[in-house]
């Protein structure tokens, strides 16, 4: 691993995706992008007795076809990195315990996946590991429960709110030759903009995901037409606007830019602002930007999970919002 400047890592020895997995709720199954998820449930209980254990079905789902696109026991794994948004990442531990791989587990909020992902690839790089899988997951009704109101209460909403995704994804990375590598990481730093709404979390990561690619260009010393496709994780209509005009107050002009939470639904769904939710870049990234890589269709791919670190103990204390953004990079091989 090289390097680049003070927060991009450039892996040297190939990090090639193995195999990926998504599994989404019903809201996701009715979206845009529904063709391209590999488990859709019709209901938030996706089979299970309450919420909680349907977030856990979805990682399960997602890892288990991971595992079975890149053609691996779970014993090949040499490590497990997973996180969520639920309290002491509860999703992630339980499930952990039925894999019986050794096992991390992270959060940076939404932005966990390429957290996640980043420190695999390093592993991979560096040797330590020859498979890396990488999970995250969140759920509509579980978030709601914990981070604002009981879903009875039936609080209303203002238009710049988002909507959780109802999903899981999973990756697979290791060191057996594929058509599609990950290149650089680029690893953010918590910026504060001093927004205390948690209903208006686009606004607040805006300036966490300008940071992040602004380093990243800087430290790779690359053009955002270097991408076919730049994309943030989850920061919806509101938060895009914000970030195009801050990246161009620094000369970036972002040409060929998308959000992973705007993407996701049909404008009409009950989605107010877009998706939100650890889960909400993992299965875009994983369910379709992927796949059109393997397709031939993007060739350079730099996708930004963006993240708001806060709590509901923080928000009722009148804290601002301290948000985080990481950044991968996708190349395909022909």
């Amino acid at each position: 691993m090289e390097r680049r400047g003070k927060q991009t890592w450039h892996f040297h020895n190939p990090v090639y995706v193995q195999g990926t997995g998504t599994a989404v709720g019903p809201e996701e199954s009715k979206g845009p992008l529904a063709d391209s998820f590999d488990v859709c449930y019709d209901n938030l209980y996706a089979g299970e007795e309450n919420w909680e254990l349907a977030e856990r079905r979805l990682m399960k789902d997602a890892v288990e076809t991971a595992l079975k696109h890149a053609e691996k026991k779970s014993l090949e794994i040499d490590y497990f990195l997973a996180g969520d948004l639920l309290n002491q990442i509860v999703t992630s531990n339980y499930y952990a315990r039925e894999l019986e791989i050794p096992y991390l587990g992270l959060f940076s909020a939404c932005a966990t996946v390429m957290e996640g992902l980043a420190l695999a690839s390093l592993f991979i790089d560096t040797g330590v590991a020859k498979n890396a899988l990488v999970a995250v997951s969140s759920h509509n009704a579980t978030a709601e429960r914990q981070f604002r109101n009981p879903t009875e209460f039936g609080g209303q909403r203002p238009d710049t709110a988002t909507f959780t995704v109802t999903g899981a994804g999973a990756i697979i990375v290791g060191t057996k030759p594929a058509p599609i590598k990950v290149t650089d990481a680029t690893i953010g730093k918590v910026k504060d903009l001093g927004i205390k709404n948690p209903f208006d979390m686009g606004s607040a990561m805006a300036p966490a995901a300008a940071d992040t690619i602004v380093t990243h260009l800087l430290e790779t010393k690359r053009d955002p037409s270097y991408y076919d496709v730049i994309v943030t994780g989850d920061l919806s209509r509101v938060g895009s606007s914000i970030l195009r005009k801050l990246v161009q107050d620094k000369g970036i002009h972002l040409d060929r830019y998308e959000d992973c939470g705007v993407m996701i639904y049909h404008q009409e769904q009950p989605i107010f602002a877009g998706g939100s939710g650890a889960a909400c870049p993992a299965v875009v990234t994983f369910g379709h930007l992927l796949k059109e890589m393997n397709r031939g269709r993007i060739k350079r791919l730099l996708v930004v999970a963006t993240g708001a670190l806060l709590s509901p103990l923080m928000i009722q204390q009148k804290e601002s919002i301290p948000c985080i953004a990481h950044a991968l990079s996708f190349e395909r091989e022909e």
